[in-house]
């Protein structure tokens, strides 16, 4: 097969070989009428084969472009790529009237080392702009006819070359590898639908593409890390926007004529957010969302029968807008229950107050009225289905949830969410609804915000989880990794002099990562406290100018700290258990409430990236990035293998 009129691709043994067969049941029915074979399905169930019309199509989302399949049988020694179809049957035509049931002579090995040199053709073909030569029955030399060609053989044979070593292609019948059953895909325990955020009306391919470079991705840590396995997560992209008619052409119709194409594309970008604070479409957006959810996991799942016998696993990795949507799904929240909250609350505060008889006598009727209105409509209910919508369900629960660079912690700071006192996920995101919230972000993302301090508040002042570079030799498991201030402070109120001198790491003197193996540009120190004084539940006033002030004078002694004291220390922290959480940069006591799990994940800044222009192009950096595929099937893989001990990753 040939995508993007790139070379030729071989499929995979099993396929190949039941590719071949319909092709071959195929010809049997052309004497017949009905030229009719079921498509073969291939590449892992993504793809379907129309043998008819030697074309391939993707299964599970929409493509203007077929991709061409194409029986080779003729290839050209070297590269593999098979000659064209046309000239490919002839040659072989040509071949099996002039050779067809003779053997062959000596092992194939023995033949490539016998020159050719000597041997006269003794047998040949003309075709439109080259001609073949077979020398034996499997030496066989492909000549091009064109008029430089024709003069450089001769050149060349006149300096005593032959005519195969000077301008001849060898080809040869049959692939490089034969194709067996055995080379078949491994069966998917997990699959993984790729949400997209705003912007698919400008470009409604890109999520495809998007999902197309997370699976490449993905496919390359599988080989790498997770061979052993003998299962595998398969991404399936859910493009839910175009569907979508919404306003029809109204925006258009009313926006300027100036700076068109700046408009259009803001048109077909951040209009999205705005459709979806707005109440008439949220609930189009919604929809549309979640039936495309379930119209994919309920044809996956018909084509994969074994899968939900198997407990086959959903996980949903979620872009910029597409995670406050996907959130809003699986919760079910909508704004007509807090509006109905609001009302609530302003009743009870009318009833504190004092009022007259009159005011009072027509709360009372209120009241009763709408108890009644109430019960009215309990019973419209049991009678027939609500014309009302129901809160959107999925027909699948959700393993994890990855948000990536997602402004999700806004919208819930906005609907009233504030940090509580207990370290669980189910103050935003019950376990029940989903197993576990995780948020990726760059650090320099613009769109990306953190989620943890909507929890608990002091989480503001702890740093998100770095993420391993991919190629880390033996990383630290996620869950074994200690929270680390950003912004450590010079007071050692709790550690005696001593231990300050010896470096002992702790969370008031610790650095902000260490670095022993991952070399991260000095400003991070400068940038975590940005992000921390900016982060959700804390104030901005003051603090931000106090942290930057402070950063230049820590950066040297943190850095200091990461490089002595960080290779034998280590042991020694781990080894005595982690302290207490005490002062913080606040200067108030932590309380010693941590995260049941982490949900804060950062990538880590490339050493030569511009500030500047990583901001512009971070928000959409996350799809083929190694280090986001591993930290991925990480998680997804986790219940495959329960030790904690990541070896492997070695």
């Amino acid at each position: 097969y040939r995508e993007d009129r790139k070379t030729w691709n071989p499929f995979i043994g099993y396929d190949s070989l039941r590719i071949e067969l319909a092709y071959r049941a195929l010809g049997e029915q052309r004497e017949g009428e009905a030229a009719a074979v079921e498509p073969v399905c291939v590449r892992s169930g993504l793809y379907e084969v129309d043998v008819v019309n030697a074309e391939s199509y993707p299964v599970y989302w929409n493509q203007t472009e077929k991709i061409p399949v194409m029986r080779g049988q003729w290839f050209i020694d070297g590269t593999w790529q098979p000659l064209e179809e046309e000239e490919s049957n002839l040659i072989e035509q040509e071949h099996l009237n002039r050779f067809k049931g003779q053997q062959l002579q000596e092992s194939f090995d023995m033949e490539v080392s016998k020159p050719v040199d000597g041997k006269e053709a003794i047998h040949s073909l003309k075709l439109s702009r080259n001609h073949v030569d077979w020398h034996s029955v499997d030496e066989v030399y492909l000549y091009s006819d064109a008029t430089t060609s024709k003069i450089a053989r001769t050149v060349t044979q006149k300096l005593g070359f032959s005519k195969a070593s000077s301008s001849g292609t060898r080809l040869h019948r049959g692939y490089v590898e034969e194709a067996t059953l055995e080379d078949k895909p491994p069966q998917t325990s997990h699959i993984v639908f790729v949400v997209h955020g705003i912007g698919q009306k400008m470009d409604q391919g890109r999520i495809i593409k998007n999902t197309a470079m997370m699976r490449d991705t993905a496919r390359k840590i599988e080989e790498k890390y997770f061979s052993n396995l003998a299962t595998h997560v398969e991404f399936l992209p859910v493009e839910w926007r175009s569907k979508l008619t919404l306003d029809g052409d109204t925006v258009d119709s009313i926006t300027p004529d100036k700076v068109r194409g700046l408009r259009d594309m803001l048109n077909s970008s951040a209009m999205d957010i705005m459709y979806y604070t707005s109440p008439l479409y949220r609930d189009e957006l919604v929809k549309g969302l979640q039936q495309e959810l379930n119209r994919l996991y309920t044809l996956f799942c018909s084509r994969n029968p074994e899968f939900e016998e198997k407990g086959g696993k959903v996980s949903i990795v979620s872009h910029s807008l597409g995670c406050v949507i996907t959130y809003d799904i699986m919760t079910g929240w909508n704004p007509v229950r807090l509006y109905e909250q609001l009302l609530q609350k302003e009743e009870e505060e009318l009833e504190d107050r004092w009022m007259s008889y009159e005011e009072q006598r027509l709360l009372e009727e209120l009241y009763v009225t709408k108890q009644r209105l109430r019960e009215i409509e309990e019973r419209l209910y049991g009678l027939k289905a609500s014309t009302i919508s129901k809160p959107p369900v999925l027909k699948f629960k959700v393993e994890n949830f990855f948000c990536m660079g997602s402004p999700l912690a806004v919208f819930l700071a906005l609907r009233g969410i504030r940090p509580g006192n207990s370290g669980s996920q189910d103050h935003i995101l019950p376990r029940t609804i989903c197993n576990r919230l995780l948020n990726i972000f760059h650090p320099t993302d613009p769109v990306a915000y953190r989620l943890e301090p909507l929890i608990l508040k002091h989480y503001s002042n702890i740093s998100p989880v770095q993420i391993h570079w991919y190629n880390t030799a033996n990383p630290l498991p996620y869950e074994h990794m200690k929270p680390s201030f950003l912004n450590p402070t010079k007071e050692t109120t709790s550690v005696t002099e001593s231990e300050s001198v010896s470096a002992v790491p702790s969370p008031t003197t610790s650095p902000v990562m260490v670095r022993r193996h991952y070399g991260e540009s000095i400003t991070n120190i400068g940038k975590a406290s940005i992000l921390g004084a900016a982060s959700i539940g804390k104030g901005l006033g003051g603090m931000l100018f106090s942290r930057f002030g402070r950063s230049s004078t820590t950066t040297p002694q943190t850095l200091e700290t990461g490089k002595d004291g960080a290779e034998g220390d280590d042991k020694k922290a781990t080894a005595a258990g982690s302290p207490p959480l005490p002062h913080s940069s606040s200067g108030f006591l932590e309380p010693t409430v941590e995260l049941e799990h982490r949900i804060d994940f950062e990538l880590r800044e490339g050493l030569v990236e511009s500030r500047y222009w990583s901001a512009v192009t971070s928000h959409t950096a996350y799809w083929s990035s190694l280090d986001i595929a591993l930290f991925l099937l990480t998680f997804m893989y986790k219940q495959d293998q329960e030790e904690p001990d990541k070896s492997n990753l070695d």
